[in-house]
């Protein structure tokens, strides 16, 4: 990507400019056009591996052969959606906001309902119940053997995030900026983490020792105490934002932030290595035994060592969003090129299936709503400074501490966006 694009007039290096979001990154999500590309992570369950694709089926496939064993076509695209299997169902929901409880061994059809508008992330099982967050700005909760809606939370924005589940509580971000942790009976809002952007994910925050670990697109991963919502730290990534969650494995954290780099971090928050792809890297990491598994906008299948260095890469035709499945001593992953992969433990290609469809998607270029603009000046910073309105009642000192979404968590009730 051309960064100087637009300003070639101007006699000024790299630093005079800084990088603005100019609108939301989850209106990528209704960009798509149609096709057959993959954008999911596969499931695996016994030797069939599970996943959807553009073409608007979910196919189940021979993990040894990648032979079809069925395949169902839905009423619109399956994206980032990765099937959620419990016991003999799966369930996955597409781009209309249609949510489906499949039989895993023949891909019926065991009921069929809705979850307000397009839901492109995977749905949550917990509890007998599916959780599922759409671009309608609600959080849906249905019942798994019927299907039937039980509640939902509204939130501020839409929701381009799955939810994960712990001790109870239900954990997910929305466009609004604030991170939600609420009741997974009642859908009672427990507390909320305010950002500085939105959050969006199509991998799920994770909980490890009582603390949830998620990013935003301003720049920031961070550690939130699960039960209270108050922040432990925060870590600054790149320019571009994050649309991916953290992932820990043997006590370090592992995170792609959109500048195309791959982060190791301590679990209190201090960098232990970064690896920077040929692309953005949006999703999330495989992180298995001593190696780490991602995708990248380069069209490669990156494996790392866990000291951050490269093993292989496997080049597609097409971008590669997602991580990859195990499978025995394999790693299963789709393109957005219209194939799902089987590559061997050392990068070698077992097979391939392409989708009912040869035709790659359209989608926004990634950084589309991002642009570069002068700095301010020096000058004009303190202007702002010393411009502020700090209103009655307050001081300087307690204005520099709320800056920047510094230390607490903003909380409001949820009527502040009306009830769902």
């Amino acid at each position: 990507m051309d960064l100087s694009g637009g300003f070639s007039d101007f006699d000024l290096e790299l630093e005079d400019f800084e990088i603005k979001k100019t609108t939301s990154l989850i209106s990528r999500a209704h960009s798509v056009g149609s096709g057959g590309s993959i954008h999911c992570v596969p499931k695996i369950a016994g030797d069939v591996v599970y996943f959807g694709s553009m073409d608007q089926y979910v196919y189940a496939l021979d993990c040894e052969t990648g032979d079809v064993i069925w395949k169902f076509r839905t009423d619109d695209q399956v994206g980032g959606g990765s099937p959620e299997i419990a016991g003999r169902s799966m369930y996955i929901a597409n781009f209309s906001g249609s949510v489906y409880a499949l039989e895993t061994e023949t891909g019926k059809v065991v009921w069929k309902s809705r979850a307000g508008g397009c839901s492109p992330t995977r749905a949550l099982f917990y509890n007998d119940r599916i959780y599922l967050g759409s671009l309608d700005g609600n959080l849906y909760c249905l019942e798994s053997r019927t299907g039937e809606e039980v509640w939902r939370f509204r939130t501020g924005e839409d929701i381009f995030y799955p939810p994960s589940a712990w001790e109870g509580k239900i954990y997910f971000g929305s466009g609004d900026g604030n991170f939600y942790c609420i009741d997974s009976g009642e859908g009672k809002e427990l507390w909320r983490f305010k950002t500085g952007d939105e959050i969006l994910s199509e991998a799920p925050s994770e909980v490890h020792n009582g603390i949830v670990y998620f990013a935003s697109t301003d720049n920031n991963i961070y550690a939130v105490d699960a039960e209270t919502g108050e922040e432990k730290w925060r870590f600054k990534t790149g320019k571009y934002g994050n649309s991916s969650s953290p992932l820990v494995h043997k006590e370090t954290i592992y995170h792609l932030s959109r500048d195309g780099i791959v982060y190791a971090l301590t679990l209190g928050g201090k960098e232990i290595w970064r690896f920077r792809a040929g692309g953005l890297v949006a999703v999330s990491v495989l992180a298995h035994k001593d190696r780490i598994y991602f995708g990248s906008e380069d069209r490669n299948l990156y494996c790392l060592d866990t000291e951050g260095n490269e093993v292989w890469r496997f080049k597609t035709s097409g971008q590669v969003w997602s991580p990859p499945a195990v499978w025995k001593d394999s790693r299963i992953f789709g393109s957005w090129d219209c194939h799902l992969y089987r590559v061997d433990l050392k990068g070698n290609e077992v097979w391939r299936l392409a989708t009912s469809s040869r035709t790659v998607c359209r989608i926004d270029p990634p950084y589309k709503v991002f642009e570069m603009v002068v700095k301010k000046s020096v000058e004009e910073e303190k202007e702002d400074k010393y411009n502020v309105d700090l209103g009655s009642g307050s001081s300087e000192d307690e204005y520099s501490v709320r800056n920047e979404y510094a230390s607490e968590t903003a909380y409001a009730t949820k009527k502040d966006y009306g009830e769902g």
